[in-house]
């Protein structure tokens, strides 16, 4: 049977995956922080934190196979490049950086020796244009993006592939989630106010996350997935787009939608 490693398997993208691939057929193995340990169907869920490296050594110590590891586990921090305190900026990277590097760790030394799997790697789109007052998040998800690609290149010649997928704004609980990091009286509150509540609004009119589960499953059974992969047409005609326009266009297109 199949094997999936789902991290941030209890809520949004990651648990519509793991509902997905179980359905599929496969053995879902979803963790995160806030699992309660349990057995539905096929899946499994365990409580381990991508921040804690003794629970994901205990975790990947009972996994004797894995075809596909997701990385799903993450959250967002909106504040300004100034006024974010370095702590609330280092957690960030913690968790939606630092945490897929230690989930690959632990897992890729299994990996290696079976010689084969994918790794794919929940990015976003603000990991490719960057997004005023979610400075933090987006640079998160640009250093997956540099990440994955060397990743994929070292781990070719072992029979494992790599992508990261790169959802848009998507209607899950991560906009309540979304941590605000602004001091009362800041010069930037009123542009900051702004462009979060066009975020919520565009991440609530969004798709669900049973969209960006069914772009995984199809990556992950691939043989050769791709670099990488946008969800919905309209980002990868946004994508697209920001390969052709000027530097400075495309930031003043970007400023113009938020602020």
């Amino acid at each position: 049977m199949k094997t999936a490693v789902i991290t941030g398997g209890t809520s949004g993208i990651g648990r519509a995956a793991a509902e997905l691939f179980a359905s599929k057929g496969w053995r879902v193995i979803a963790c995160s922080r806030k699992a309660e340990e349990h057995t539905e169907g096929l899946i499994s869920y365990v409580k381990a934190d991508v921040t804690d490296t003794a629970s994901l050594e205990r975790l990947f110590a009972s996994v004797d196979r894995i075809d596909c590891l997701i990385h799903c586990a993450g959250f967002g921090i909106a504040g300004s490049c100034e006024m974010v305190g370095l702590e609330a900026a280092k957690a960030q990277m913690e968790t939606n950086y630092f945490g897929v590097l230690s989930v690959n760790s632990c897992a890729l030394p299994l990996m290696r020796r079976q010689g084969f799997g994918n790794i794919i790697i929940t990015g976003s789109i603000a990991g490719r244009i960057a997004i005023p007052f979610q400075s933090h998040y987006s640079s998160s998800k640009f250093a997956l993006e540099a990440y994955s690609e060397t990743l994929r290149n070292e781990l070719r010649p072992f029979g494992i592939g790599v992508c990261i997928v790169e959802p848009g704004d998507a209607k899950t609980g991560f906009t309540g989630a979304r941590r605000t990091s602004e001091p009362e009286g800041s010069p930037y509150s009123d542009d900051m106010k702004k462009a979060v509540a066009t975020m919520e609004r565009d991440e609530q009119n969004g798709y669900g996350p049973e969209k960006v589960a069914k772009v995984i499953w199809k990556v992950a059974n691939k043989k050769h997935p791709p670099v990488r992969k946008a969800v919905g047409l309209k980002y990868k005609l946004l994508m697209f787009a920001k390969r052709l326009l000027p530097d400075r266009l495309a930031s003043f297109i970007i400023r113009r939608m938020y602020l």
